[in-house]
């Protein structure tokens, strides 16, 4: 079941949820919009290897807007850092931004329970659109959760992506056992 405004609303008062900075104005019928962040990065090599670490260039997105171009893979990461402690954090891009042919994320759309933490986006357009710093570009649809939780994210020693960060975060499948 997806959670409601009211809902949210409620799991933040109680601290299960934590969405930093907050406005109210962002809070949906049931989901919360996120804004993008002040940074952008690009992988520094043309082909990438899943078994190697694959370094980004990370650069800041100017006033007047960064143009992405198709054929590229932009991350990106949200404004807002978050927490999610009792529920599924789902992260869509919101339809406006879709009707300008901006995909937000490859695949990496769910949260776990436990995640705290910024979001890196898996940018791609479909022609060249110029994006903003602070911009709407997605919505966090939180899930119910049924039954225990034996592994929180933020607790598990494998989790790759708990080091709080601004920037977005590459790829982390080098560090997998495969």
């Amino acid at each position: 079941m997806i959670l409601t405004d009211k809902q949210i609303l409620a799991e933040i008062e109680k601290g299960t949820i934590l969405v930093e900075p907050f406005n109210r104005d962002c809070l949906g019928t049931n989901s919360y919009d996120v804004h993008l962040g002040r940074h952008l990065a690009t992988y520094k090599d043309e082909v990438l290897d899943a078994r190697k670490h694959n370094e980004i260039e990370v650069f800041d997105i100017p006033e007047e807007g960064f143009v992405l171009q198709p054929g590229m893979l932009y991350l990106g990461v949200t404004l807002e850092y978050t927490e999610t402690h009792a529920h599924v954090p789902f992260l869509e891009g919101k339809s406006s931004v879709g009707r300008l042919g901006i995909d937000i994320h490859a695949t990496a759309g769910k949260g776990d329970v436990g995640f705290c933490n910024t979001w890196t986006l898996e940018i791609s357009v479909s022609m060249p659109v110029r994006v903003y710093h602070g911009m709407p570009i997605g919505q966090l649809i939180y899930f119910e959760v049924k039954g225990g939780i034996e592994n929180y994210y933020n607790t598990k020693a494998n989790a790759k992506y708990n080091h709080r960060t601004i920037t977005p975060v590459e790829s982390m499948m080098w560090k997998n056992v495969w």
